[in-house]
């Protein structure tokens, strides 16, 4: 049984010594000339301001949490409706019960973003 997947150890050692070598070989033959301008952080060109510890706002994971979404709801919804008629010949009401349970799902999803507030561009 552990023969079958032989295979797949070998191929995950060659991906894992390759990232390997080619981060080492960049690190290694690359040019490093460090100056005080490249080594600064970049902001548009701007100084930066404030700290990286600032606390970011509910919002910014409300629109993160909309964007998962209407991303799953895109990956799943629209290669289903291509295939529902041929689907639903074989298959019968189940095909679009299980699709409309996995709908109401996400929709807790929006429901729960539009409760907090995050519908609210202001």
């Amino acid at each position: 049984m552990i023969t079958q997947y032989i295979p797949i150890f070998i191929v995950l050692t060659i991906a894992i010594i390759f990232a390997f070598v080619t981060v080492s070989a960049s690190k290694i033959f690359g040019p490093q000339r460090p100056n005080k301008s490249k080594l600064s952080t970049y902001e548009s060109g701007m100084k930066p301001i404030g700290t990286t510890k600032e606390r970011m706002s509910v919002k910014y994971y409300l629109v993160a949490m909309l964007f998962i979404i209407f991303d799953l709801e895109v990956i799943f919804v629209y290669p289903w409706a291509v295939k529902f008629k041929s689907m639903y010949a074989e298959e019968g009401i189940s095909v679009f019960l299980s699709m409309l349970v996995f709908l109401i799902v996400l929709e807790l999803g929006y429901l729960y973003v539009y409760k907090k507030g995050g519908f609210k561009w202001d």
